[in-house]
């Protein structure tokens, strides 16, 4: 009985939330095609985003990444990740409207490390 009070007593302090969060604010962005624009005057580019977790592993597409989201927000997401081999990164994605987020990601990817922040705007469907 005794045990069973200690464990009701910690599950209380330790809710069941440490689920994977479902990163809803991501599912609200627009697919289509984002123009992404780089704070520090690198070279603009265009993507095709098909849902806005696209937008999590810039600098490593298509890679099979496992992920742990350190902040899941109704405006804000980070998410830290690890590619295989030494590749990992953590991006915070910022959503200022359904169509407009704000960027920010650094990491290690082909075994540079790097860094930037950038904006990332809907600019209409993919071709």
């Amino acid at each position: 009985m005794a045990i069973a009070a200690v464990l009701a007593a910690g599950s209380a302090l330790f809710p069941a939330t440490a689920q994977t969060p479902g990163l809803a604010m991501l599912d609200r962005l627009e697919p289509g095609a984002w123009d992404l624009r780089p704070r520090d005057g690198g070279e603009r580019r265009r993507i095709c985003v098909a849902n806005g977790r696209d937008l999590i592993q810039l600098r490593h597409p298509g890679s099979d990444c496992s992920h742990y989201v350190v902040e899941d927000g109704a405006s804000e997401v980070t998410v830290q990740y690890t590619c295989r081999g030494s590749n990992y990164g953590r991006t915070s994605i910022r959503r200022e409207n359904a169509a407009l987020v704000q960027i920010e990601s650094q990491g290690i990817a082909q075994g540079r490390p790097f860094q930037f922040t950038a904006e990332a705007r809907r600019v209409g469907t993919c071709r």
